[in-house]
């Protein structure tokens, strides 16, 4: 894999991984969040395993940065 296809993994991570955060957000806002919130959290959680997965796959495994 390329530098440039991990770039876009890892920009296709990122962006996955606001995704998940505004639907928990939007969910911790509710007092009872719909059942169709959370399938869409676990589509998106999904979906950063596989990203994950393929990076790890191309030898670079996803690091977060440390605050």
């Amino acid at each position: 894999m390329n530098a440039s296809e991990l770039k876009d993994l890892t920009g296709a991570r990122a962006a996955l991984s606001r995704q998940r955060n505004a639907i928990a957000r939007r969910m911790a806002g509710i007092d009872l969040a719909p059942v169709s919130m959370a399938e869409d959290l676990t589509r998106v959680l999904l979906a950063i395993e596989a990203v994950d997965r393929a990076l790890a796959d191309a030898g670079q495994p996803f690091m977060a940065a440390e605050d």
